[in-house]
């Protein structure tokens, strides 16, 4: 069973980080409103992701799918899957959505005893609908603003508030539950390459300047999930030419 003890000791950290957050992006409501004002460092950090991607973790995530049969990788899949319900929860619950925490926390109950720890996705399978949230959208449900968007090494896209949700989300992954740094780099390593490993469909599908075709993705997911699906379509918002023909 997944133990947030190591999360909850991190809140007092996490209510100071806020408090940066609302100092660092002054009076803005929503990033994706604002121009780009990082775009020179972003695009440079874009630069070193993707190179580091193209000679390092592409590689090992096309050599993890070759040699894992595909039940294992779809098991490794759902174990992390799982914390991530877990983690779904805990901010459903203080976002004040119970609904949608009590029914990740059914998922998690569901998969960590019959599904084995976590290893099969028995709750999908039992109809019990799963809620995708994290510490960034509990943020943004307190007020706290986006603040400028960033790209930054090895994380990829953020926005100041949903940096500062990665970082505390990272205490309820499986790497912030065990201890020795080996046991949690090595978590972490593994965590990376399954998720890049499910994304091998998808590297052909851009095209064009590919550093807008990303942020623009990343903030239009963003805001979809903290306006729960109800985002407005903010695609074109930034001045810079880039058109929906691009893709």
């Amino acid at each position: 069973m997944v133990c947030f003890e190591q999360l909850h000791r991190s809140l007092s950290h996490c209510l100071a980080l806020c408090c940066l957050a609302l100092v660092v992006s002054g009076a803005q409501s929503s990033v994706a409103s604002e121009d780009d004002p990082l775009e020179s460092i972003n695009r440079a950090t874009f630069e070193f992701n993707i190179q580091a991607d193209n000679y390092v973790l592409r590689p090992l995530a096309q050599g993890y799918d070759a040699a894992t049969p595909t039940v294992v990788r779809r098991g490794v899949n759902n174990f992390f899957g799982n914390f991530l319900d877990a983690n779904a929860a805990l901010n459903a619950y203080l976002q004040g959505r119970v609904g949608f925490g009590w029914d990740n926390t059914l998922r998690v109950l569901a998969n960590t005893t019959l599904g084995i720890f976590g290893l099969f996705d028995v709750a999908t399978d039992m109809g019990i609908p799963r809620y995708q949230t994290d510490f960034g959208h509990t943020l943004a449900v307190w007020g706290v603003p986006a603040g400028d968007y960033i790209v930054l090494p090895f994380l990829g896209p953020r926005t100041y508030r949903s940096g500062i949700g990665t970082f505390v989300d990272a205490y309820a992954s499986p790497a912030g539950q065990v201890d020795g740094r080996e046991a949690q780099w090595g978590l972490r390593g593994v965590e990376l390459i399954d998720f890049r490993a499910g994304l091998l469909g998808t590297d052909r599908l851009t095209s064009g300047d590919q550093y807008i075709f990303f942020r623009d993705a990343y903030l239009q997911r963003r805001a979809s999930l903290v306006s729960d699906g109800q985002g407005v379509d903010s695609f074109s918002e930034f001045d810079d030419g880039w058109e929906e023909d691009d893709l």
